[in-house]
C-alpha cells in the first residue's frame, strides 16, 4: 500500500513561491498516474494539476495555469508541485494522490479526485502579507 507525505507548504507574502513535496513509501508510484488536489476553509476539494506516469503530459486547473508546475522523479519516488506569483486565494491545505487502478498510457492523467485511490495527509499554504 502507497503512503504520500506532502512537505514544504508554509506562510508566504503574496506573488512569491513555494514548492510543495510529496513522498512516496510502501510501492513505488513510477507507473501511476499523480495529482495536487487542494481544500480551503468553506470550500469543496479542488483539482490543482496532474501527471502521468511517464512525466511527458501534465494540467493544470485554470485557476493555476501559467503559475504552478507538476513535475515528478521517479527515480526518487516524488512528486513536486511549484508554486510561483502565489495569491491569497491560493490559501488551503495540499495533498498529492496517487491513481493506482488506471493503468494507462504514459500521457495519461487525470483531473478527478474519485479516480484517486491514495491520498497523504496535506501541507498547508497561506498566502498573506
Amino acid at each position: 500500500q502507497v503512503q504520500l507525505v506532502e512537505s514544504g507548504g508554509g506562510l508566504v507574502q503574496p506573488g512569491g513561491s513555494l514548492r510543495l513535496s510529496c513522498a512516496a513509501s510502501g510501492g513505488t508510484i513510477s507507473t501511476y498516474p499523480m495529482g495536487w488536489f487542494r481544500s480551503a476553509p468553506g470550500k469543496e476539494r479542488e483539482y490543482v494539476a496532474a501527471i502521468s506516469w511517464s512525466g511527458e503530459s501534465s494540467d493544470y486547473a485554470d485557476s493555476v495555469k501559467g503559475r504552478f508546475t507538476i513535475s515528478r522523479d521517479n527515480a526518487k519516488n516524488m512528486v513536486y508541485l511549484q508554486m510561483n506569483s502565489l495569491k491569497p486565494e491560493d490559501t488551503a491545505v495540499y495533498f498529492c494522490a496517487a491513481d493506482v487502478t488506471n493503468v494507462s498510457g504514459r500521457y495519461y492523467y487525470t483531473s478527478h479526485a474519485d479516480d484517486y485511490d491514495f491520498w497523504g495527509q496535506g501541507t498547508q499554504v497561506t498566502v498573506s502579507s
